[in-house]
């Protein structure tokens, strides 16, 4: 704990130093009739940290291949307002001092317009303060974090993921009403990502229904002991706030055993098509040999995004089709709907900010902003919001796809209670490029 303080000073220390620095250098640059950093003529460049590599890799690391292809599908198209997504994305292997150094050297070197989607809660949460120094508009954080939400402190940061306290209450109402009486463990993260999962889903779990709390540490694979003592709770039902490394450990870690609880997984950890490959990529290392697919089966989970297996859903064909043609030795999965969703948002916000967008205006835009698609819940972007989709659906795993089960669900971050959302998901566009608005 006191190399993770000692971390964070050094960063924030850092962050500091360098916005006193570049005080001079005009901020928005954007204003006043001259370019905004990172537009010209024909370009608009944006910048990202991404888990290339480390543990946050399998999965993750397609969102920022995904978001390419998207771009790229809109740059043949035109571009937005006569200018193409310049899109930089740079490993910092999920690493928070590594995530420092590469956003530091987007802005200061690359000059970008904008950081787009840098990736998780404990990597982004070092760079958040710099960031808002330098007004540097930090669009769409891949993480749930309620902390984005703050436009007074960080007016240049918004989520775009629901956040991990209504994600947490949807599924803790899901349980509670599901599995009343049943025993429920908890495994999650040890940051701000599994702890406002938690938050959330104590929010409607009796707390004497839960006989045990279990955190992992990112980077530690070893996770044997809390998987013991989750067992030996005796838990029907263990809830995970997981990334999708941790989710195959622990059920694997089950496995071995033979501890057959109800598994009900956050969104970020439960892609089937990642974690199948996840569990027979990890029990091989291990000298043994597992069929990935059966053991998630049933699992429960939650969406707000299309489904990947659902061919009739207009957005899944839109990205399907730009898939095939720009990824497709990727597998495409929710990885690949995620990414190309974010990037469909940030064209939004591009369009919206006018022929010559600069860094103010695109973050006004925002707060104006009334966009629909590609999600089933609406976004809560306002002068005063931040946070993103405002709900999810309940889901089951079969096969390789998630099954939706009823309707969306919106709430808030609070103790507002959860409600049906009847609105349908808006249709994608014919050409799959957001209209300028």
């Amino acid at each position: 704990m006191k190399r993770r303080r000692t971390i964070r000073a050094l960063a924030l220390t850092t962050a500091a130093t360098l916005a006193v620095a570049a005080s001079g250098c005009g901020g928005d640059g954007g204003d006043g009739g001259s370019a905004a950093p990172g537009v010209t003529a024909t370009t608009v460049t944006i910048g990202s940290h991404q888990p290339l590599t480390g543990p946050a890799a399998p999965g993750y690391s397609a969102n920022s291949a995904a978001s390419k292809a998207f771009f790229d599908y809109v740059n043949a198209s035109g571009g937005v307002h006569g200018r193409k997504i310049v899109y930089k994305y740079v490993d910092d292997a999920y690493n928070p001092t590594q995530t420092v150094s590469v956003t530091q050297k987007l802005v200061l070197q690359d000059k970008v317009f904008a950081i787009f989607n840098g990736l998780g809660t404990p990597t982004h949460s070092k760079v958040v303060d710099y960031l808002n120094a330098q007004r540097v508009p930090d669009l769409f954080v891949a993480s749930g974090c309620g902390c984005w939400d703050q436009p007074d402190k960080h007016p240049q940061t918004f989520g775009w993921q629901v956040d991990y306290i209504r994600e947490g209450k949807i599924l803790g109402d899901h349980v509670k009403k599901t599995y009343a009486g049943k025993k429920v463990a908890y495994f999650f993260q040890n940051d701000d990502f599994g702890q406002d999962g938690v938050k959330g889903l104590d929010k409607y779990i009796p707390k004497d229904q839960v006989v045990s709390r279990q955190s992992y540490q990112p980077g530690s694979t070893d996770i044997g002991a809390q998987a013991q003592a989750i067992a030996q709770s005796k838990a029907d039902v263990v809830v995970l706030f997981s990334i999708p490394t941790y989710t195959a450990l622990f059920r694997l870690a089950s496995l071995k055993l033979n501890y057959k609880p109800t598994f009900v997984v956050s969104n970020v950890g439960s892609d089937p098509i990642t974690l199948t490959g996840l569990l027979e990529s990890f029990a091989k290392k291990g000298g043994s040999e597992v069929e990935g697919s059966p053991l998630i089966q049933g699992m429960v989970t939650d969406g707000y995004l299309a489904a990947p297996g659902d061919a009739s859903n207009s957005w899944t064909a839109l990205f399907k089709k730009i898939h095939d043609q720009y990824i497709p030795k990727l597998p495409f999965n929710g990885n690949i709907v995620y990414g190309m969703s974010v990037a469909y948002t940030f064209v939004q916000a591009l369009q919206a900010a006018g022929k010559d967008p600069t860094r103010k205006g695109i973050v006004e835009a925002l707060e104006k902003s009334r966009f629909t698609g590609p999600g089933v819940v609406p976004f809560a972007y306002g002068a005063d919001s931040h946070a993103g989709y405002t709900g999810a659906v309940i889901g089951t795993i079969k096969g390789q796809n998630v099954v939706p089960q009823g309707q969306p669900l919106t709430t808030d971050d609070g103790d507002g209670p959860i409600q049906p959302y009847t609105a349908p998901q808006p249709q994608a566009p014919a050409n799959g490029v957001p209209a300028a608005g």
